[in-house]
């Protein structure tokens, strides 16, 4: 279920140094990868040209000692990519730490967000 578009909402990005760095896009990227088996599939269902999907799957599957996804070149029946059991981890466990770190910081977020102006009445 998801937030109403006014919910605050934390967006979490694990900077590996000169590694890399796993955020919300890469983790939507896999999970429509996931979901459609293709690279192509999924930038588009994100609004994403196939180069920028192709180029984050190439970062994703450089940073990591095994790569997250697999990736199968076109031909009579098409190619498709899939999410590899790595590439199922590093998802889980950056949604667990999005859903930790929104728990631990709910209070916070709730009084910064009392602090906000109250938006004028709409006609």
């Amino acid at each position: 279920m998801d937030d109403p578009p006014s919910a605050p909402r934390l967006r979490i990005r694990v900077i590996f140094g000169d590694a890399g760095m796993v955020g919300p896009g890469k983790a939507e990227l896999l999970e429509g990868i996931a979901r459609t088996g293709s690279i192509a599939a999924a930038g588009r269902d994100m609004g994403m040209s196939y180069k920028r999907a192709w180029q984050l799957v190439e970062t994703m599957n450089d940073m990591f000692r095994e790569p997250l996804v697999l990736r199968t070149r076109g031909g009579a029946k098409g190619g498709g990519a899939e999410v590899t059991p790595t590439g199922q981890t590093v998802l889980a466990e950056y949604r667990a730490l999005q859903a930790a770190a929104g728990k631990a910081g709910s209070a916070y977020v709730d009084r910064l967000q009392s602090l906000l102006k109250t938006p004028a009445p709409q006609d």
